[in-house]
């Protein structure tokens, strides 16, 4: 699963994002999505999250459904 989908993503769910910083390089961060901070039902980059840690970027994989 790609996270471009804003109704695949909820609260809870397990992902990697990539953080601003990283989108050169494409390092990855594994966390659980606390918030959903993009509004419309679909970004081509990935919907943008907060994790429970306070860390935002865009969701690049899905881990568990």
């Amino acid at each position: 699963m790609n996270g471009q989908n804003r109704k695949d993503i909820y609260p809870g769910l397990e992902v990697h994002i990539i953080l601003k910083k990283d989108q050169r390089s494409g390092i990855k961060t594994k966390g659980i999505v606390k918030d959903l901070l993009t509004n419309s039902a679909y970004h081509p980059h990935g919907i943008k999250v907060r994790l429970t840690d306070g860390q935002i970027g865009r969701v690049c994989d899905i881990l568990q459904k």
